[in-house]
């Protein structure tokens, strides 16, 4: 499936992304690991049928560390679903106003599709939600 536009993919260095939350207003974080680099992740609101929005995992530069993560921010609070492809959910996670929910993608789920439409390698790690506020 296209999307019709373009990701932009370089990494972001320490302190370079700003996050949209407030008081009803959240974040969700999606940590994988850098094979899923490229490749998009679908969220949806939990009980809403078709609107989705979707984000391509990035190289993130933190204190001389690279960790790779999608970046999804202005969530309305509320329950969500992390979409493993275009059928499947693969979790339920809550997210709260002015907070940012963390999410790990599990190391037997294979994420969305690349930029390019290719399908991802097979492979990713634990997955232990958390909210920081």
């Amino acid at each position: 499936m296209s999307h019709g536009h373009h990701h932009t993919l370089a990494p972001s260095g320490q302190g370079t992304v700003m996050l949209n939350i407030g008081r009803e207003i959240g974040a969700l974080v999606i940590h994988t690991d850098d094979r899923w680099h490229g490749h998009e992740i679908e969220v949806s609101r939990a009980g809403a049928t078709g609107k989705r929005t979707h984000a391509a995992v990035r190289a993130r530069h933190v204190q001389g560390q690279v960790s790779y993560c999608v970046v999804i921010d202005a969530l309305p609070q509320g329950s969500y679903l992390i979409w493993q492809d275009a059928a499947e959910p693969l979790a339920r996670v809550d997210v709260r106003g002015g907070a940012v929910t963390e999410y790990t993608w599990p190391a037997d789920a294979v994420p969305g599709r690349g930029a390019d439409g290719t399908p991802p390698p097979a492979d990713g790690h634990d997955h232990h939600p958390r909210v920081t506020a």
